[in-house]
């Protein structure tokens, strides 16, 4: 059940709490939003509680936020159509406010007859009110990732593997220096090592070939072996760059060891994990406009979807949770790009309109726009196509069997 559940889970809560940043930073600072859905597209229930329409959409994975602003018609196809109702006084809409919803004689657009008072459009607002509300969503995300990683350490306690070993590769160097399955690594150069993770940071970065020495427990007896790791080019998991790293040549055991954490220390991790995931999602982009790291390793929804799947099977609740907490953060640092229809454009286009004194004309909004969705659009069948051609190859494989 959690398999067929995890995507829903990754994709819903991702942008559901994207968009409730933005509702709440509206709110906060007295833009009029009428709308906040949970899913996309049309309503099928919902409750207006005060001014806002809280709602269920058609198609529940995330949701969206419904403010005041002169670029809410740009919307309307995918957050309710047409039969929404209008913001605007100066059009008239064919009928009052939405299907479903009971017109209100007293109540603002498009649940009654009363224009939105021009001080609650999102345009009105002092520029650094607007980008409170554009960079909020992106502060939930950061936040949700936070709250997620701090929460499993306080819960679970930080997880790792045994720095015990479970298989040595013929003819590696761990190999050649005596090492064998069994083996308890202790120490590294006199360095005490109690987890694998320990292990694999000392070894892999040094790159220099110097022996290391190795202590070791085999059958209650402390053993010291010198091993000089072999170097290798292989690709960084989190970046997708080639790099050159040290490897003995031997695999954990894969024996789950847990440490408990107190609330500093989860909290300190939960910061530490996040601010990880931050800049390995900034070396990928980085990767990719410098050429070292190829689009095709790129993913989408369907990678993303297959991936929730995976990982709930393999690891269950904990490992989804941290995939969760993984995109979250993806998906923040990707809103913070200076493309105009995510919120670091906006953010941009508000500053410059700012600095101007006047807004921009319709031309070179409408040019902007264009631009930015091209771009999307181009992202998003490169990652369609990537997705696709996985899982062509995945079922190949599957038949060939």
């Amino acid at each position: 059940m959690l398999a067929w559940f995890a995507p829903v889970l990754v994709f819903g809560l991702v942008v559901f709490v994207h968009e409730l940043g933005h509702f709440l930073a509206a709110k906060a600072v007295g833009v009029y939003a009428p709308v906040f859905s949970l899913g996309w597209g049309r309503r099928i229930w919902g409750r207006r509680i005060g001014e806002t329409d809280y709602r269920l959409s058609l198609f529940p994975l995330g949701g969206y936020v419904r403010m005041a602003s002169r670029e809410d018609e740009a919307m309307a196809a995918l957050e309710g159509g047409t039969g929404r109702g209008t913001l605007d006084e100066s059009e008239s809409p064919p009928h009052p406010g939405e299907p479903g919803i009971p017109f209100d004689a007293e109540a603002l657009q498009p649940f009654g007859p009363k224009p939105v008072p021009p001080g609650r459009w999102f345009e009105s607002k002092p520029l650094w009110a607007r980008l409170v509300v554009l960079l909020a969503g992106v502060t939930m995300n950061f936040l949700l990732a936070f709250l997620i990683v701090a929460g499993m350490r306080l819960g679970y306690g930080r997880p790792g593997q045994s720095a015990v070993i479970g298989e040595v590769l013929p003819g590696s160097a761990a190999a050649g220096a005596g090492l064998a399955k069994g083996d308890s690594i202790v120490a590294l150069d006199g360095r005490t090592i109690t987890r694998w993770e320990e292990l694999v940071r000392t070894v892999q970065p040094d790159t220099t070939g110097r022996p290391i020495a190795v202590r070791f427990v085999r059958a209650g007896e402390v053993r010291t072996v010198s091993v000089t790791p072999t170097i290798v080019v292989d690709t960084n998991p989190e970046t997708g760059r080639p790099r050159r790293v040290a490897r003995l040549g031997a695999a954990s055991s894969g024996t789950v060891v847990r440490d408990p954490m107190t609330v500093g220390q989860a909290v300190a991790e939960g910061a530490s994990v996040t601010w990880r995931h931050v800049t390995s999602t900034i070396g990928v982009l980085g990767g990719l406009l410098s050429g070292e790291v190829s689009a095709r390793n790129l993913g989408g929804p369907l990678l993303i979807a297959q991936a929730s799947v995976q990982t709930a099977r393999i690891g269950g609740f904990e490992a989804l949770l941290g995939l969760l907490a993984l995109i979250s953060v993806n998906i923040a640092v990707l809103n913070l790009l200076p493309i105009p229809v995510l919120d670091g454009g906006q953010v941009i286009i508000n500053v410059v309109e700012s600095a101007l004194g006047r807004p921009l004309g319709p031309r070179v909004k409408n040019a902007i726009l264009y631009v930015g969705i091209g771009f999307v659009v181009l992202l998003l069948i490169t990652t369609t196509v990537n997705d696709l051609g996985r899982l062509g190859e995945a079922l190949l494989g599957w038949l060939r069997r």
